[in-house]
């Protein structure tokens, strides 16, 4: 597993009976996570805390009225906004703190200009991660209102006057208007969601549709790719599967590793962790992380 340990404005501060309670830059949030099945200590004092509905979903009871609708958070040299959003979530996953060293890392080696394609690319972080380190992006998303959440976090990263294009479009329809172009990335990022709706309300299941956008998406791969990395959050869907996929498809036709493994956050002051998804990537040149 690989774990994040030098998140310095994240931390989880205490885990129990399917709630962790998080400090978010001085913002502390009490969430719920099926994993944590266990009692420990929890937090008393909590800025807001999301409460799930015996209808389905959930929604926020702020405990601090004086809670900013917008606060950021810093990693390395990346800036984010994040703000309490409907579903749980807060716009910013800290786990992916690994992928972002790792993608910076491939991109800032290279001596030529690296292109790169994000798809399902939500709120940008890999996005502005790969900016930081000099490449161009295309950002993917087929919710207008996530893109123009990526576009703020650009712009509070100084990053506006870099080469980005914002697409919001059903991912799959992109892809293959993509391919008709003959455009060619060098590295392919993709977090598909389980279920999902496009732009025009098509509809995508990981289980049925991944494959086939892996197929798709080797099409747009230069002569000299560097990366393409799947992550995913689907409950049962294990990381060997992933790694499968990337065998069959990607190193049939390109030389290089596959590495697959769990994502994990470490508790503030314990050694408890607590996973976080998974992921798989194929790579020209092996990572040392």
């Amino acid at each position: 597993m690989k774990v994040i340990k030098d998140f310095k404005e994240y931390q989880i501060l205490a885990m129990s009976n399917g709630y962790k309670f998080e400090n978010w830059n001085g913002v502390i949030l009490k969430r719920p996570d099926p994993q944590i099945i266990w009692e420990d200590k929890i937090i008393d004092n909590v800025d807001a805390t999301y409460k799930r509905s015996s209808k389905g979903g959930g929604s926020w009871d702020i405990s601090n009225r004086k809670l900013k609708d917008v606060w950021q958070i810093h990693y390395d040299d990346l800036t984010f906004n994040l703000k309490l959003m409907g579903f749980k979530h807060t716009g910013l996953f800290p786990e992916q703190a690994y992928n972002w060293k790792m993608l910076k890392h491939k991109i800032a080696k290279e001596k030529r200009e690296i292109k790169v394609l994000n798809l399902f690319a939500y709120t940008g972080a890999a996005s502005i991660a790969a900016l930081k380190a000099g490449a161009k992006v295309v950002h993917v998303d087929a919710s207008a209102g996530m893109v123009q959440w990526a576009k703020e976090n650009v712009k509070s990263s100084n990053l506006a006057d870099c080469p980005i294009r914002f697409i919001v479009d059903d991912v799959v329809k992109f892809v293959k208007r993509e391919i008709r172009r003959n455009n060619k990335y060098d590295i392919i990022l993709m977090d598909p969601p389980s279920f999902g709706r496009g732009s025009k309300k098509e509809v995508w299941n990981i289980e049925k549709d991944l494959y086939n956008l892996v197929l798709l998406c080797k099409e747009l791969l230069s002569d000299d790719p560097l990366l393409f990395l799947i992550n995913s959050y689907t409950t049962g869907l294990s990381k060997q599967v992933l790694e499968n996929i990337l065998t069959k498809v990607i190193s049939k036709k390109y030389k290089g590793f596959i590495v697959s493994d769990e994502l994990g956050l470490k508790m503030e002051n314990s050694p408890m962790i607590l996973p976080c998804g998974i992921f798989a990537r194929w790579e020209k040149e092996k990572y040392d992380d």
